[in-house]
């Protein structure tokens, strides 16, 4: 018997490829820096992710720039 859904963004590579994909659309402001709202609010507000699923792919080697 399954009591909870699965998460969408536990799998922290998952979770890295969807910040990498929101802050590719976002505009660099100066000296191309990025605001970090334009990236968590996407992540946390409308795609339902956890501070923790943020915070794990934020930490996750594939999204460093490379």
């Amino acid at each position: 018997m399954k009591y909870s859904e699965a998460r969408p963004y536990a799998d922290p590579e998952r979770a890295a490829r969807r910040i990498v994909e929101i802050a590719s659309t976002v505009e660099p402001v100066q000296d191309g820096r990025l605001h970090v709202e334009l990236i968590n609010g996407p992540f946390l507000f409308k795609d339902k992710g956890s501070l923790a699923e943020y915070g794990a792919g934020w930490r996750s080697p594939s999204s460093a720039a490379g």
